[in-house]
């Protein structure tokens, strides 16, 4: 996938001094979290993940333990999905732009895949009626993500509740990334998976608590069948998760009040710097996000640009590096920028070089 050949660390970290391409807050240290991990014992583990970081989310989601599975980040989860639920000839429903395994591992499977497609001219709002068209007998999953990468959009609670009586009345299943609920600017949507049994929630360590390296995150549904399925198929693809990651991640949570905090607190601050720089230039346009720590502005139409040259010039002029549009199967002219991720400092040298790097490559 463009967006796993083009990633920051296969260029290079130190081949980039403003790293605006990270769609996760900037990452942690473990000498910084007050966690120590010196006794673990080194053994498989719990299939299913440990028990006492199952009970921690469980509290928290509001489902059993057992409605819990911990899985290798939310990618692996993904795919366990995917692979449980597809079948060739089978047909689903993806939201786009989309991250890109949304969209590629239903259509590696033989899927039939249909695209709600969400536009900047709608504000990339999601359309109920276009949704209930694309649905169709052989609809095995609607697929969603909330706080939207890349565009940090969101919807509010009623139009969740009506995205998943759709689903229910047509006998399919919904699947909601919820990856960035814990960056949400307002108040947070009800984890889907405790509304229906038709839904499937699905999160991560790696974004909002900028904790990629630790490859945890969870699926919770509460179809114990279909959760017996998807154990059934991570212990096909790794077994277990490691213990070491798993350690971390439940002594961070148990510590999440006080380290997240911190975190959403910057990111808040990150958003308004932000903010502040699309409204003070004329270049880029953008649907203003709810949530997240990325957004997805796009170079005006009436801007004559060579967009192959930009990126050229941005990278190797100016040092930074942006999301493409294309990682989304998305027009050139759109970029992600991730604002949260490097230094703030980095951030505002960034975002000033985009629009260098812009006028650099117009095109006269």
């Amino acid at each position: 996938m463009p967006i796993e050949i083009e990633a920051p660390e296969g260029i290079g970290y130190e081949n980039i001094a403003c790293n605006l391409s990270e769609s996760s807050y900037a990452d942690q240290r473990l000498s910084d979290l007050g966690i120590n991990i010196g006794d673990l014992l080194l053994y498989y583990g719990d299939h299913k993940g440990k028990r006492e970081l199952r009970e921690l989310l469980s509290a928290e989601i509001g489902l059993p333990a057992d409605n819990v599975l911990i899985t290798s980040g939310a990618a692996t989860g993904l795919f366990i999905i995917a692979t449980s639920l597809l079948d060739k000839g089978h047909h689903v429903v993806v939201a786009k732009p989309n991250y890109a395994t949304n969209l590629e591992t239903p259509r590696a499977l033989g899927a039939a895949v249909s695209y709600l497609r969400l536009t900047f001219e709608n504000k990339f709002d999601l359309d109920l009626q276009e949704l209930e068209r694309l649905i169709t007998p052989a609809t095995k999953f609607v697929s969603l993500t909330y706080p939207h990468n890349p565009t940090g959009v969101t919807i509010d609670e009623s139009k969740l509740r009506a995205v998943i009586a759709l689903v229910e009345e047509k006998g399919t299943y919904l699947i909601l990334d919820e990856t960035y609920r814990e960056m949400s600017f307002g108040p947070k949507l009800p984890i889907a998976a405790t509304l229906s049994d038709r839904v499937i929630s699905i999160t991560s360590m790696s974004k909002s608590y900028g904790l990629p390296g630790i490859r945890i995150g969870w699926i919770s549904c509460q179809n114990e069948q279909l959760m017996e399925t998807f154990l059934a198929a991570k212990e096909q693809i790794c077994i277990t998760n490691s213990v070491v990651d798993e350690e971390i991640a439940f002594q961070y949570l148990l510590q999440k009040e006080k380290l997240f905090g911190t975190n959403l607190t910057n990111i808040k601050e990150n958003f308004a710097r932000v903010t502040q720089f699309m409204n003070s230039q004329s270049v880029l346009e953008w649907v203003k996000p709810q949530g997240g720590c990325v957004c997805f502005p796009r170079i005006r139409a009436d801007i004559k640009v060579d967009i192959g040259r930009f990126h050229d010039i941005l990278l190797n002029k100016y040092s930074t590096y942006v999301g493409k549009g294309h990682w989304f199967e998305e027009d050139a002219r759109f970029i992600r920028i991730g604002y949260s991720w490097d230094k703030r400092e980095n951030l505002d040298l960034g975002l000033k070089n985009i629009l260098k790097a812009i006028d650099d490559a117009r095109i006269s």
